[in-house]
């Protein structure tokens, strides 16, 4: 079977009858879109209806096409399941998903593993007009409800660093999304300097989205001769969402402190999602040893580099325990809001975070300010 993205293989194991769910939150709905905050514990869960009339900007929200989810998928049950959850919708579907979570902004990106593996002009071809399908429908449509990142295609650098461009020029798209290794190599290798390059001159910033482990490492790591364990997509979920999409984000942010790209690049801005990718856990053992191993060839102490280069978005973990690890070594003004829609709930999320107990001023900047700042954007007033 060949490989393909996260999300497909969730979808593709839930159309299968293997047991895979969307979503392992099951958090209950309490906002109602009263305007004025409220205190007042519902008696139906442990949400505490606070925060009410607090916006927010999704950061991590996916979308597909026709074409971008056969290329993607592994059959038909697949195909017709990413067409039920809503992929494909970037319509009426998609919006009123948003307004009854309070959702005020999604920012969009094609769906694991986008285009960026496909080689030569084809994959330019395709990049292009993913990019432009946008910006000529859903962000034209409903103004101020959509803005993207770029789906770029990686294979090609320079071209790469070109679409880049254009579509910030031209398309007003906020940054790029990619999604784990392009063909073995990650964004520390010199062959993407100039998509880092343009970037920094764009000013804008590169959201560094799980992928799929080259074959060789998922042999070796993800899968088993033991025939009794390898039916079904357990080897697929376990070297992606079920633990190694996170690590393999982690990985690749440490590669990239460690071999110098933010020495060469000191103003390159990276997003990654998920709550961090496991780094809040390992964040004490990493800047012990790595910042002894690297303190003569950085330029800087490893702790550094990310709170200048990193940005952090919650989406699809909506755990306060978790949150409240992040921010003991993250700054507030580097953490923001994300759903990854439709893979999980958007009001499901929006009602957690209302009721997370922290200081109105942090709420506000992790739902919607840090955004606003980092993209040079604002909320659309409904």
């Amino acid at each position: 079977m060949k490989s393909m993205g996260r999300r497909g293989f969730l979808a593709a194991a839930t159309a299968l009858g293997a047991g895979a769910g969307l979503s392992t939150y099951a958090v209950a709905s309490a906002a109602d879109g009263n305007k004025t905050p409220d205190t007042t514990p519902d008696t139906n869960s442990d949400i505490v209806l606070r925060d009410r009339d607090l916006p927010f900007i999704g950061a991590e929200e996916t979308f597909s096409t026709p074409a971008l989810m056969k290329m993607n998928s592994i059959n038909k049950d697949h195909i017709a399941f990413l067409e039920e959850i809503g992929l494909a919708d970037l319509g009426e579907r998609r919006i009123g998903d948003m307004d009854a979570g309070g959702l005020n902004v999604q920012i969009l990106s094609a769906h694991t593993p986008s285009v960026q593996n496909v080689p030569g002009q084809r994959g330019i071809d395709l990049a292009y007009r993913l990019n432009r399908q946008l910006a000529e429908g859903p962000i034209a449509k409903y103004p101020g409800r959509f803005k993207a990142f770029a789906t770029l295609p990686l294979q090609s650098p320079v071209a790469a660093a070109d679409e880049l461009e254009r579509s910030v020029e031209e398309d007003g798209f906020l940054g790029a999304l990619t999604n784990g290794h392009i063909t073995k190599k990650y964004l520390d290798h010199p062959d993407f300097e100039p998509v880092l390059a343009r970037a920094v001159a764009l000013d804008v910033p590169i959201y560094l989205h799980p992928g799929y482990p080259a074959d060789e490492v998922f042999k070796i790591y993800y899968s088993t001769t033991r025939s009794k364990y390898t039916e079904g997509l357990q080897d697929y979920i376990f070297s992606g969402s079920g633990y190694g999409w996170h690590q393999e984000v982690l990985t690749q942010c440490i590669r990239m402190i460690t071999y110098g790209v933010f020495d060469r690049f000191p103003k390159l801005k990276i997003i990654i999602g998920h709550m961090g990718e496991g780094l809040p856990f390992y964040y004490k053992r990493i800047l012990e040893d790595m910042g002894e191993a690297t303190e003569n060839s950085l330029e800087k102490p490893f702790a550094q580099y990310f709170q200048d280069n990193f940005w952090v978005t919650t989406s699809a973990f909506p755990q306060t325990e978790l949150l409240d690890l992040l921010l003991q070594f993250i700054s507030v003004d580097r953490v923001m809001f994300a759903t990854d829609y439709p893979f999980a709930d958007i009001k499901a999320q929006t009602d957690w975070f209302r009721g997370v107990d922290l200081p109105r001023e942090d709420k506000e900047k992790i739902a919607f300010r840090n955004a606003e700042k980092l993209f040079r954007m604002k909320v659309p007033v409904k």
